[in-house]
């Protein structure tokens, strides 16, 4: 039941930034994560980022340093801020979510582990 609309992707240089929006539709109810993947092309899915209902964020360890997620919860959107943008961050952007009561430790940031995913978004980094 719940719809996921990523926005934000585009063109960018080697270097730059890039903010990605992830608006989430439909009750989140209780405790759930949501995160963030990247599909590069012909590859699998990766997981990014992820944050639970409490506003906690983890991060891939490669990804450390250079994104930073944020959520809103009155909004119900959460956020993927990219700097120092590489040809390798390109490919499609996922946002995912799954609810998980009694959750203990951080979300996971495997995408079997979830069940609602949006459209995705396009990111394309140019050298």
């Amino acid at each position: 039941q719940v719809q996921l609309v990523e926005s934000g992707g585009g063109s960018a240089q080697a270097g730059g930034s890039l903010r990605l929006s992830c608006a989430a539709y439909g009750n989140l109810y209780s405790t759930y994560c949501m995160g963030w993947f990247h599909q590069a092309p012909g590859k699998e899915r990766e997981g990014v980022a992820s944050v639970n209902h409490a506003g906690t964020m983890w991060y891939a360890e490669a990804m450390k340093g250079r994104v930073t997620a944020s959520y809103s919860n009155d909004q119900d959107t959460v956020f993927l801020r990219f700097t120092n943008l590489k040809p390798e961050d390109t490919g499609m952007y996922y946002c995912a979510h799954f609810f998980a009561p009694g959750l203990e430790g951080p979300c996971p940031l495997q995408r079997q582990s979830y069940r609602h995913w949006g459209q995705g978004t396009q990111v394309t980094v140019s050298s």
